[in-house]
């Protein structure tokens, strides 16, 4: 019986990082499917002939929708399980990424991006819920890292991918292939992956010592709280308000860059995949290695509260240096210092949705995520507004990048006073 028990365990914690894989290459996908717009904006502004202003009204478009999808998404996961929501978010934000082909205004791709923002939407509150799911608290921020640094390798493979194929196949034929690839993950998603039970959940659990984690899993089947009920907590707020002052950071880092480098740096579409490339390499450390630090931590015996705080705040210390870039004459010192940004950011990002699943059990955890992820895309919508005047009035890019070293730890600082000790809500049964 005890070896059987010990099977049990051993082979959910094997099938739990492979369902950490499925989610790091739906990341990946994700991310590719969303940068392509701002590699490709340098061609399409000249063929096109779109503002600054519309460029970034257009970015609008996908930021607006996208927090409707991550809101909706948020409560559907909650409903109907991750298995089916995952492949159905897929399924819209693929047919959407094929479909920025068959346009060719200003308006056609305000419309193509807002569907691909709804179909988007539905990454992370899946993707979440399924390592929350799956994964014991020790393991969660760095089982988050890993599938979080898919959004890297999808930016670091997408400037290595995406010019060639536009410069030799079109920009149109570029949207199609890119897209397809959702097509081929749902395929292996659904042939592949089973939803946790209850028995995974708590042999694997179990195996960690941690009742807390234990405790949920029996609690699974418990009502999912309703947006009223959970919008009343200050755990929701300072989950909240911190991606509403940074999520739209990381925005500005994949939809500006490329045109930063090509206004600023004088780059064109042949050469501007490298720096790229260079910047999503060193972020690639950063996701990974913000999640071992805090799940390092706990491992080491410090609290959540110490454990998550700590590795936030190393995450914004390690942003500042971004506000001198402008200053900075030598393009690969340039591209260091925004690699180390980019990098802090996704740090700062494995932890910051760990923290949702410290403070809120899974049965809430996907509606939670949805309401933080929502406040990043209006942030998002606002900001990419900012960016649109700013350039069209000024051209400079500094104030913009003065903002984006700020934004982390005034976050920590209203997270820390909303949640002092992190405890769990209290949520009614």
């Amino acid at each position: 019986m005890q070896s059987a028990v010990v099977g049990v365990v051993r082979s959910a914690s094997r099938f739990r990082w492979t369902v950490c894989a499925l989610l790091f290459f739906a990341t990946v996908i994700n991310y590719m499917d969303r940068q392509i717009l701002g590699l490709l904006a340098p061609v399409l502004q000249h063929e096109i002939g779109w503002t600054q202003v519309q460029y970034g009204r257009i970015v609008i478009a996908f930021s607006a929708f996208y927090a409707i999808g991550l809101l909706g998404f948020g409560r559907v996961v909650d409903w109907l399980g991750t298995r089916i929501s995952y492949a159905a978010a897929m399924l819209v934000w693929s047919i959407a990424a094929m479909l920025h082909a068959a346009v060719g205004s200003v308006m056609g791709f305000a419309m193509v991006r807002a569907l691909l923002g709804i179909g988007e939407g539905g990454n992370f509150p899946s993707a979440i819920k399924t390592t929350a799911e799956w994964f014991p608290r020790r393991e969660r921020a760095l089982a988050t890292g890993i599938f979080n640094s898919g959004a890297n390798i999808g930016a670091v493979f997408a400037p290595a991918i995406i010019p060639p194929l536009a410069v030799l196949y079109g920009w149109r034929a570029a949207f199609i292939i890119i897209g397809a690839i959702g097509i081929v993950w749902l395929a292996v998603w659904l042939v592949v992956y089973r939803p946790a039970d209850r028995s995974d959940q708590e042999e694997a659990f179990d195996d960690t010592r941690d009742d807390a984690d234990a405790l949920d899993a029996r609690n699974v089947n418990a009502p999912a709280p309703g947006w009223g009920q959970l919008i009343r907590k200050r755990e929701t707020w300072a989950f909240l308000i911190g991606k509403f002052l940074t999520d739209p950071v990381w925005w500005f880092y994949l939809f500006w860059l490329p045109k930063w480098l090509n206004e600023s740096r004088g780059m064109d579409m042949q050469h501007i995949g490298l720096p790229l490339v260079v910047i999503y390499a060193i972020t690639t450390v950063g996701s990974i290695g913000g999640g071992w630090i805090s799940s390092t931590l706990l491992r080491k015996g410090w609290s959540v509260n110490a454990a998550r705080k700590t590795a936030m705040l190393i995450c914004a210390c390690c942003v500042l240096p971004i506000a001198f870039v402008s200053q900075v004459d030598n393009l690969w010192v340039a591209v260091g210092i925004v690699g180390l940004a980019a990098a802090a950011h996704q740090g700062w990002s494995a932890n910051l949705f760990t923290t949702a699943s410290d403070l809120f059990p899974r049965r809430a955890l996907g509606a939670v995520v949805g309401i933080g992820g929502m406040a990043g895309s209006i942030g998002g919508v606002l900001f990419s507004e900012v960016i649109g005047q700013v350039l069209q009035r000024t051209g400079h890019y500094w104030v913009l990048f003065a903002i984006g070293a700020l934004a982390y730890l005034v976050a920590l600082v209203v997270m820390h006073l909303l949640t002092p000790r992190m405890t769990p809500a209290k949520l009614d049964a």
